[in-house]
């Protein structure tokens, strides 16, 4: 299928793509209606996988394993390249569609394609490199015994990704999984999925071959079938904790493999010497980017007690300035993905502030945002601890911020959460950044940055946010099974 014929509307997106061929469902009740975020209207229908549908999925990468498998590292880094030109080539109708799915600001949309094409591009040049995959010599007490230790793929990845940033969760879990010589099976969310089909016909067209990249379409209930199969070796799964902890109890029934990139619930820090203006553009960007539908947003925002009435006025000023339209060039803030979702973030908020919340001031919906599923961002001050807005993943545009007095109470009040994905600091003092980076429980830490993502950078939390990394070398072994080889040296 084409990008150009994707970009149709009301176009009925395929159940399945099984070893190149597209199968649609033959029960049209089984669809999820596409709509475009930031106008409500429908676009297109996104057809669910049978159960037949996803078994010869997974039958269809299973097959093509051995001969994918047994492909060099330099065949993979050329298809893996090649990938990431597509995607550069691409990138005004590939951004056209987040824009339309999604309703991202176009600076967002493009932001994304240059996040996929880098991850391809990043495990083109790790395939590149012989190291990667060449046997290690290890040295042992025995002389008369020679040891190594190799990596070999997996097997068969079950690959399943949220709605949040479509296409940049993909790449980064299907470049690693066809570095490592995995073949895959990807679940994307039922709700922005014409992305993902434009990448799978990216992907096909530089080359990779049928049944290594396969894709089935639906709700949970086909990620749970998918996960559930004797024939998937490793599921690797990004979406709320929750979700995450039903794949995980699936997966140990046959003892698969797991990477789970889940939930966060983060904070950014700002010391008495912080810069106020740059500690307010990481506050912005940290809580209200992709209008709040990060795992990683830093939406407990912890401000020193000296600098926190400063710091809240030019946070006001920010927010209330803060363009939420459909997308166009000055756009700062799009929709939430769904009706649904923002009724959902919408609900929280009238919950915390049931419980004694109080909204300090809300940003500003332009008028042109009565169709859409917009919601306009809000800031909540000195919320309880135990306030569902404080403790929970609240997944949209709305930004918690607390006072503290020491560099001891702010490290404990940014830890007392279950989950542990990212933090940010701001400060001018190279020390307490030093102890912050320390003592932060986060899987990454951001000193005086925005939320920068490198593909060479890990990426993974502690606790609820999940298990294992994605990104890095550590991202390409989570693909791999590590072996040994004991051998007589005579």
């Amino acid at each position: 299928m084409s990008p150009q014929e994707l970009t149709q509307k009301a176009l009925k997106f395929p159940a399945a793509t099984i070893a190149g061929e597209p199968h649609h469902s033959a029960t049209p009740q089984t669809s999820t209606p596409i709509h475009n975020a930031a106008t409500g209207e429908q676009i297109g229908w996104q057809e669910h996988a049978t159960a037949e549908q996803i078994d010869a999925a997974v039958r269809a990468a299973h097959s093509a394993l051995a001969t994918w498998r047994a492909t060099t590292p330099t065949f993979r880094a050329r298809l893996l390249k090649k990938i990431a030109e597509l995607i550069e080539a691409d990138r005004d109708r590939l951004a056209s569609m987040q824009m339309q799915v999604s309703g991202k600001p176009p600076f967002e949309a493009n932001l994304d394609v240059s996040d996929a094409a880098a991850t391809f591009d990043y495990y083109a040049g790790l395939c590149e490199q012989a190291r990667t995959f060449a046997p290690e010599s290890l040295t042992l007490p025995d002389n008369t015994v020679t040891g190594e230790r190799f990596y070999e793929a997996v097997g068969v990845a079950a690959l399943i990704v949220p709605w949040n940033f479509p296409m940049v969760t993909t790449a980064w879990k299907i470049a690693p999984a066809l570095a490592a010589g995995c073949t895959v099976v990807l679940k994307p969310s039922e709700f922005t999925s014409p992305v993902e089909h434009m990448l799978a016909a990216i992907i096909a067209e530089a080359g990779v071959p049928d049944g290594v990249v396969n894709i089935v379409n639906g709700c949970g209930a086909v990620g749970a079938q998918l996960t559930a199969h004797p024939l998937i070796n490793k599921i690797s799964f990004t979406g709320s904790t929750a979700s995450g902890k039903k794949v995980m109890q699936t997966a140990a029934q046959d003892m698969k493999r797991v990477t789970l990139e889940l939930g966060g619930k983060s904070a950014l820090i700002v010391r008495a010497d912080a810069d106020i203006e740059r500690a307010v553009s990481l506050a912005v960007g940290g809580a209200f980017t992709n209008a709040g539908q990060m795992c990683s947003a830093t939406a407990r925002i912890l401000v020193h007690d000296d600098v926190y009435r400063k710091f809240m006025a030019a946070f006001e000023t920010a927010v209330r300035a803060i363009v939420v339209a459909p997308p166009a060039e000055n756009v700062a803030m799009g929709p939430l993905v769904s009706a649904a979702q923002r009724e959902r973030v919408q609900a929280l908020v009238a919950e915390g502030v049931e419980a004694g919340a109080a909204v300090a001031f809300s940003g500003q919906l332009d008028s042109a945002c009565a169709e859409g599923f917009f919601m306009a961002p809000v800031v909540v001050a000195e919320p309880s601890v135990d306030n569902v807005l404080w403790n929970d993943e609240v997944f949209g545009p709305v930004a918690c911020v607390k006072s503290f007095c020491t560099d001891e109470e702010a490290i404990a009040l940014a830890n007392d959460t279950r989950y542990g994905l990212v933090a940010t600091v701001v400060t001018a003092d190279n020390d307490a950044a030093r102890r912050y980076k320390s003592q932060l429980r986060a899987g990454l830490v951001w000193v005086n940055t925005p939320q920068l993502i490198f593909p060479q950078v890990c990426w993974g939390g502690l606790g609820l946010s999940g298990i294992g990394r994605e990104l890095g070398l550590a991202g390409l072994r989570s693909y791999q099974e590590l072996r040994h080889a004991l051998t007589d040296a005579a």
